[in-house]
């Protein structure tokens, strides 16, 4: 069995080349995403650890809170290491109660733009995820055509240094290509679903970078996680490794564009996300973990 390394160690995002593992923010702020962290001087050395392992690409969005993840990241890191990559993602909001609405005009898109520029104290971000929604009763979204034409024009005035797509099919990909030359795309996507992998081939073509969220399965209860399956479960108790790894090593062998940006806000599960970079898995031990499923 032939042990294979991690392909590339860096993706290009836009005008960065950032490392495969970064660090997504939404996980800090309190219960619900809404509010601030239990622990706040937790959630801010988690930031700090993050960078010092090698971390330079943080996703967050000005929502997460709102404000909290944004301000935590400006406390923990400013002024900004040269050649940290800030992402973020717009198309909601917040209300009272914890919700998601919806904010899907081309003024909503630049007000949460400017949002996150202003929470974050930067200027310019690397890159921001349209959040394309899926059908929603009552509601009917703006064309898709409106909002990237706002998505460039904020390109264009060096708000952003890249654009992004989240929640995509392989159409409104290559109408988001055609039109905004996009960076990065995020998509639901890991060992157990594999329903975007047209999306992720599409990606591989372009060379744009392709970030799944849910990597480990869905967060919703009922549904699989892949922590939990039978082959992973065995495979990490084989190597010594948890099968949080397990998954994510998958992730990092099976396209050389996945970056992964796996969140927390503990210290110890950090330095155990960040330790998936020292677990490359054999030939044989990624083909048996995609059949198995």
């Amino acid at each position: 069995m032939t042990e294979t390394s991690f392909p590339d160690a860096t993706v290009a995002l836009g005008p960065f080349a950032v490392h495969r593992l970064g660090f997504g923010a939404m996980q800090l702020p309190g219960p619900g995403v809404m509010g601030p962290p239990r622990d706040h001087d937790e959630a801010v050395a988690v930031l700090r650890r993050a960078v010092e392992l090698g971390v330079d690409h943080i996703d967050t969005a000005q929502y997460y809170g709102p404000d909290v993840a944004n301000e935590l990241i400006r406390e923990a890191l400013h002024p900004y290491p040269e050649g940290l990559a800030l992402v973020s993602k717009v198309g909601a909001v917040r209300d009272a109660k914890g919700g998601w609405p919806p904010a899907q005009q081309p003024a909503e898109l630049r007000a949460g733009v400017e949002d996150n520029l202003r929470s974050l104290g930067v200027e310019q971000l690397a890159a921001v995820n349209l959040r394309v929604l899926d059908p929603m009763r009552g509601y009917t979204p703006p064309p898709f055509e409106d909002q990237l034409a706002e998505m460039v024009a904020l390109r264009d005035e060096g708000k952003i240094a890249g654009i992004g797509v989240s929640n995509v099919d392989l159409d409104q990909l290559d109408t988001a290509i055609r039109l905004a030359g996009v960076v990065c795309v995020q998509n639901a996507y890991s060992l157990l679903d594999r329903s975007s992998e047209p999306v992720l081939q599409r990606c591989e073509a372009e060379g744009i970078a392709f970030v799944p969220f849910f990597p480990l399965g869905s967060a919703f209860p009922g549904t699989p996680k892949v922590t939990e399956n039978a082959a992973v479960v065995e495979l990490a108790d084989q190597l010594g490794a948890t099968e949080a790894q397990v998954g994510l090593s998958w992730l990092l062998h099976h396209s050389p564009v996945i970056l992964l940006i796996p969140g927390t806000k503990s210290l110890a599960h950090l330095e155990e996300n960040m330790a998936t970079l020292t677990l490359p898995l054999t030939e044989d031990q990624v083909a048996d973990l995609e059949k198995a499923v």
